[in-house]
């Protein structure tokens, strides 16, 4: 039996300081333990990168709420039907391609009364200072191929809805932003790869582990759902996870 934690990145695995080093003597445990993590998460392809490198992770992960999996060349035995491929990557498409969706924000914002301000509007030091990053993370989280986290700062919400429904759009909830996207989520991206691992590794029990509406859906394609509150300790609840993977793996 193999053990497939889905994850969430803001608010579960890192703190409100983007740092996870309070839960790293956990995740090289579950490594040590050949427990497959994948982060999947509203950040880009780019930033999820970072936070794998920095955790020595080489596990597929899924990016901007569901938008595409990322898979490294040679993981599976068997075909996953890519899209796209990279340098490193066989890559599964399931989101609007971004420059499409910035062109639907625009209109959005023409046709409403809405002051709505996205990602693209925005500099790289005004997402540093709105997000509390520093400059480089900053910089990868502007590098959007999917999905356009944005504000609302004026105007009604249900005016605003009705107008994204209208571009045959959606829109989703995270930690501190709206995301505007096409027709995806995380689940309909983690059932995908759920399928791959049963094809590659037979027997697979799931964790999920979120903490906002957009991982919802994540959470419904899991034997086992973690939702976190924002009181819970991180520390304490990967430990949790620590055990539960333990009895599922053996």
């Amino acid at each position: 039996m193999k053990a497939v934690i889905f994850t969430d990145l803001d608010g579960t695995l890192l703190n409100e300081k983007y740092s996870f080093q309070e839960v790293k003597p956990t995740i090289e445990c579950l490594r040590a333990l050949s427990v497959f993590i994948i982060f999947c998460s509203s950040k880009t392809s780019a930033e999820i990168e970072f936070y794998r490198n920095e955790l020595n992770i080489g596990d597929p992960f899924i990016s901007e709420n569901g938008a595409a999996i990322f898979i490294p060349k040679g993981y599976f035995k068997s075909g996953c039907g890519y899209t796209r491929q990279t340098e490193k990557y066989d890559v599964i498409e399931l989101g609007t391609a971004y420059p499409e969706l910035r062109q639907k924000f625009e209109s959005i914002r023409e046709k409403t009364n809405c002051k709505i301000i996205g990602f693209g509007d925005m500099s790289v030091e005004e997402i540093a200072r709105d997000c509390g990053l520093n400059l480089e993370l900053a910089k990868i989280a502007k590098q959007r191929e999917y999905d356009e986290p944005f504000r609302v700062l004026e105007g009604s919400e249900k005016e605003l809805l009705s107008a994204i429904r209208n571009e045959r759009l959606y829109v989703t909830k995270g930690d501190k932003y709206y995301h505007l996207t096409g027709k995806h989520n995380k689940g309909t991206a983690i059932s995908l790869l759920k399928e791959l691992y049963i094809r590659n590794f037979k027997k697979l029990r799931t964790i999920g582990v979120g903490n906002g509406p957009n991982d919802i859906s994540m959470l419904e394609m899991v034997e086992t759902p973690i939702l976190l509150e924002k009181t819970e300790n991180l520390s304490e609840i990967w430990k949790r996870i620590l055990a539960n993977a333990i009895n599922l793996n053996f």
